[in-house]
């Protein structure tokens, strides 16, 4: 229990943060929605390319998190500040490398066969947006640290001063001065180096640095320090990747069903991941705690960390999926108006409500064994549960079958099981080699 309520202060401010991350997508779409159906539209392909980038910055940076909470669980908070400088290195270069690739997306648009009308304001929109690339990937960055030495509260303050800020001036940018998709997506790129800038003023100032030694001095980039950081982010990375792909493969497929299908999918998969930042919350917190546990060579107290992010983790989708099956009707009421969407909507939240469970413990799993630094195995587990298995069966039933979007969606169930009980197995295994290696020893 006391672990428990450790876990839960951690990850409340971090839940906070994504769902204000969230938000931000919904306030672009609201803006974009208002302003005209093409500009909807452009917003809606250039998101769809701007999502990569954060899932790459997300998953590369996760390194930094457990490499942080390692040190500072074996008492060498001295040495943070070093790691943090070269993982700066590496924000700044990804950020750069993101920035160049967003910017070329836009020459694939026609074997794409996006729609030509689209195309001009959905290229204005992502060059626009692309300029917050290196302020995005310096952001996970400060947040990484400070969550590695279980200091969540800036995610919290950072993560509802983005949300504040968009919605007025992305309406300035695009109503008021008529800039259109390139106004909102400049306002994006504007709000996240406000974040940006902000986190590094209150990493600067907060006496919960202090000793850390962040800005210390100057240290040019190190290869072997950031190859370590690429060693654990780039499976990270690829895999968040492949299981976002996974989503976005099934929109697709779904999109081949007709207009209803496609709104009602993404009707529910919105509310379902809105849901689903509750247990990545307590994941990213579980990889503090077990990472710190590791650290201090306290290798009995690795299971209690995850244990603890299960129970939590358990008791949230359990809520969700009650929300899920009994206010589905009324939640999708909430997103639109139409009746067949709505019906059809509310009937995939059942099987939303369904995949909370494996979806719940493939994040906690994939949580604690980031705390381990273990990464590559879960990478592959990941690929082959959701492309190997999610897809292949969704595809099967959902389309060769004619079981349309719940086939689909079935699909995911299955891939997300097959996820969350061989991660769940690897890390049982991982742990238990932790704790008889200490016994021997």
């Amino acid at each position: 229990w006391r672990e428990m309520r450790i876990t839960f202060v951690l990850a409340l401010p971090i839940v906070v943060g994504q769902l204000s991350s969230m938000a931000m997508n919904i306030i672009d779409t609201v803006l974009a929605g208002h302003y005209n159906p093409t500009t909807l539209a452009a917003v809606a392909v250039g998101g769809a390319a701007w999502s990569v980038v954060i899932l790459v910055c997300i998953g590369v940076l996760m390194a930094v998190s457990p490499s942080v909470a390692q040190l500072n669980g074996a008492q060498r908070r001295g040495e943070i500040g070093a790691l943090f400088r070269q993982a700066i290195w590496l924000a700044l270069m990804l950020g750069t490398l993101l920035f160049f690739i967003v910017r070329a997306i836009p020459f694939g648009f026609d074997a794409m066969h996006i729609t030509p009308e689209v195309i001009p304001e959905a290229r204005n929109f992502i060059n626009a947006i692309s300029w917050g690339a290196p302020a995005l990937a310096l952001y996970f960055c400060f947040r990484n640290v400070s969550e590695g030495i279980a200091w969540t509260k800036p995610t919290l303050i950072f993560g509802l001063l983005g949300l504040v800020l968009l919605a007025p001036l992305g309406y300035v940018l695009m109503y008021t001065m008529n800039f259109g998709a390139s106004g909102l997506g400049a306002a994006v790129a504007i709000v996240l180096w406000l974040q940006s800038l902000g986190f590094f003023i209150y990493l600067t100032k907060e006496p919960h640095y202090a000793d850390l030694g962040l800005f210390d001095r100057f240290d040019a980039p190190q290869w072997p320090p950031i190859a370590e950081l690429l060693r654990i982010g780039l499976p990270m990375g690829f895999a968040i990747f492949m299981e976002g792909g996974l989503f976005v493969a099934t929109a697709m497929l779904v999109g081949q069903l007709g207009v209803v299908p496609l709104a009602a999918h993404q009707t529910a998969i919105l509310i379902a991941s809105l849901t689903f930042m509750i247990p990545l919350g307590v994941a990213m917190a579980t990889t503090v705690r077990v990472g710190h546990a590791v650290g201090a060579k306290d290798y009995f107290a690795i299971r209690r960390a995850a244990n603890a992010g299960y129970a939590i983790a358990l008791i949230s989708q359990t809520l969700s999926a009650g929300l899920l099956i009994f206010a589905g009707s009324w939640l999708a009421g909430l997103v639109t108006s139409d009746a067949a969407v709505i019906s059809l909507a509310s009937s995939l939240m059942l099987y939303a409500a369904i995949f909370q469970y494996p979806d719940g413990m493939q994040a906690m799993s994939n949580g604690a064994l980031r705390g381990l630094k273990d990464t590559q195995w879960p990478m592959v587990i990941t690929v082959m549960a959701y492309w190997a298995v999610g897809m292949p069966l969704g595809y099967y039933l959902g389309i060769m079958q004619g079981a349309g979007a719940p086939g689909l969606w079935l699909g995911l169930i299955f891939g997300l099981l097959v996820a969350s009980i061989l991660l769940t197995w690897r890390f049982w295994r991982l742990s238990h080699h932790y704790q008889i290696t200490h016994l021997r020893n």
